[in-house]
């Protein structure tokens, strides 16, 4: 570990690993493979870069998005790595003097698109070189099971037959359990040593609210955040487009995204939105993967994401400086059907469908939950929490009811059917539904039966959801419902459950906006921002790519007077003190 220690303070300008880094580059540089799963910002890039340069040879990586791609390759450039990405992007003649490069050993990292990669002509080519080392980012797109599962992926599968003898590092920010398991299978074959850190971020504050009237309540938030970065998510194009302008026509700077524009002017909208500050990008799922924009104050879902695990990759783009950051999102009955409707319309297995359900359904019961979200959320990626104190249900006075008869009804119907139907058909046996299903099953005699008939659907259905977000119900691989141990708790009175009784109203008056101040001289921190935006445009790179803001603030406040002083900063290393050392350290002595 002493030869990546100085990789990582000569390269890349750190003076020490961040939690878990160390671990999986250990664990590599003894040739064994690794999952890691880490949240968004914890520095996962490194965790293979430090180790393709000090073990030599090629280093593979799989990145699903050319702009992913061709951002991390510009960083590893400037920081005097030499690095590569063979794809559409670019021509012909661009992509041959690549591949010469690589096949040369100048290269040390080559960026590949997992549809590329997995080419004949590409893996036999690749078995002549002297690969050390594969990476898989956002491993989670190989999962069946996963929200964000890609085609492409699933022939990954034979990496490690292909270079039997080349450990793999998996990562990815977003994977439950049952994902893991699932990564673990198709790209490991089984057994692989896995890196878990914690999912929390707890400088990002998370709200919920209902819907009431949606522009109104999405432009009183971005007022709430003044020239502030952030992302919008729409459910649809259209949505996108109408959003967009109707922030613009209110005076907010603001950029529509998704996949029915043409590329040329998404890359023209995406590289304003990294390279210019007060920028709002209003997008459909088809932005933010591989987005590191580490100033982005705040993300606003006008609709419901997918799944929690969306929602989590989603908000994970808020916040990456550190600073506190907000991810609110409105949810209605109108984009829940349509969520429903969009599970039911995928050309998919019914198992699949059933799940998908399944995770829909957690995602509402975080919505409806009077609990701590930040709770409901851990919980979910299997982790334990306290209360947060920074989100709104911590933070305001929510209306609460005693739940635990009701969970019992809930629990004995579940019981007494055989812990294997979904929340409809609980509901319906609690509600005393004459359906052919229930009579061809005989639940009409069961005990529970019409127990819950004074309640309406909505309200057992809202119940559950929020008994499966709290970790008292779990669901199987076919979405059946059964009784999770601490629900088992709850039956026996051991502990207590409250519930959201009512719908959550919106909320005129949110606290907990405080932004961390930045240290330093303000006016030569607004000085040396002006110096990064103009050396990303002359060489046409996202400005978090010359430095960070982090490295910025630390400029300001060590105000280094020479090239020694500015090799102390946090994120110089070698390459960057000799590049922009000089101009920097002008910037300083002239403010």
């Amino acid at each position: 570990m002493h030869e990546s220690r100085r990789v990582l303070k000569q390269v890349f300008g750190f003076d020490d690993f961040r939690p878990g880094q160390a671990q999986a580059i250990e664990a590599l540089m003894a040739g064994r493979s690794m999952l890691a799963v880490m949240p968004t910002g914890a520095g996962k890039s490194l965790c293979y870069q430090v180790p393709a340069l000090v073990l030599g040879g090629l280093t593979v990586v799989v990145s699903p998005l050319v702009a992913l791609m061709q951002d991390q390759v510009a960083a590893l450039r400037l920081a005097g790595v030499s690095a590569d990405s063979i794809n559409s992007s670019f021509d012909r003649d661009a992509n041959v003097a690549a591949w010469r490069r690589v096949t040369s050993g100048e290269t040390r990292l080559l960026y590949l698109a997992p549809e590329r990669l997995m080419t004949e002509r590409m893996l036999d080519a690749l078995g002549k070189c002297d690969v050390r080392l594969i990476a898989v980012d956002e491993a989670h797109c190989i999962s069946q099971w996963g929200p964000a599962f890609r085609p492409e992926y699933e022939g990954l599968a034979r990496l490690r037959d292909l270079f039997p003898r080349v450990p793999i590092i998996a990562l990815t920010a977003t994977a439950d359990e049952a994902t893991r398991t699932d990564i673990k299978a198709r790209l490991f074959g089984g057994g692989v040593e896995s890196l878990v850190l914690g999912f929390d971020r707890p400088n990002i504050k998370f709200t919920v609210a209902a819907r009431s009237d949606g522009r109104a309540q999405l432009l009183d938030f971005v007022r709430r955040h003044p020239g502030a970065s952030g992302i919008v998510y729409c459910l649809s194009r259209k949505k996108t487009d109408e959003t967009a302008s109707f922030l613009e026509s209110h005076g907010i700077r603001a950029l529509p995204y998704h996949a029915g524009m043409g590329k040329e002017a998404r890359d023209v909208n995406q590289n304003r939105f990294m390279t210019e500050a007060g920028i709002i990008m209003v997008a459909t799922i088809a932005f933010g993967m591989g987005i590191d924009k580490p100033d982005v104050a705040f993300v606003f879902h006008t609709d419901l994401p997918a799944s929690l695990e969306a929602y989590y990759q989603e908000i994970g783009r808020a916040g990456r400086d550190g600073r506190a950051a907000e991810a609110h999102m409105l949810f209605g009955a109108a984009d829940l059907r349509m969520r429903r409707m969009f599970i039911d319309q995928e050309e998919a297995a019914p198992e699949h469908k059933r799940r998908a359900h399944a995770r829909l359904n957690t995602l509402i019961g975080f919505c409806e939950t009077a609990q701590c979200r930040r709770q409901i959320l851990l919980n979910y990626f299997g982790e334990t929490a306290q209360p947060c104190g920074n989100c709104d249900n911590c933070l305001d006075v929510v209306p609460m009811a005693d739940g635990a008869a009701e969970a019992r009804l809930v629990f004995a119907a579940i019981a007494q059917s055989g812990s294997r139907f979904g929340t409809s058909h609980i509901v319906e046996i609690l509600r005393g539904a004459k359906t052919q299903k229930l009579i061809e099953r005989g639940h009409d005699g069961l005990e529970s039966f019409g127990s819950g008939a004074a309640q309406k659907k909505e309200a057992w259905q809202s119940l559950i959801r929020q008994l499966a977000a709290g970790g008292f119900l779990s669901a199987d691989d076919h979405g059946g419902l059964f009784i999770a141990e601490k629900g088992h708790s709850l039956a026996r009175g051991e502990i207590a459950f409250t519930y959201r009784a009512v719908a959550p109203v919106p909320r005129s008056k949110m606290r907990g906006d405080a932004v961390l101040a930045e240290a330093g001289d303000p006016d030569l921190l607004s000085a040396l921002k002006t110096l990064r935006m103009q050396l990303a445009r002359e060489r046409k790179v996202p400005a978090y790519v010359i430095f960070s803001d982090r490295s910025l603030i630390d400029m300001a406040e060590k105000r280094p007077r020479d090239l020694d002083d500015f090799a102390q900063v946090h994120g110089v290393g070698a390459a960057k003190l000799k590049d922009f050392g000089t101009v920097f350290l002008a910037a300083i002595k002239a403010a």
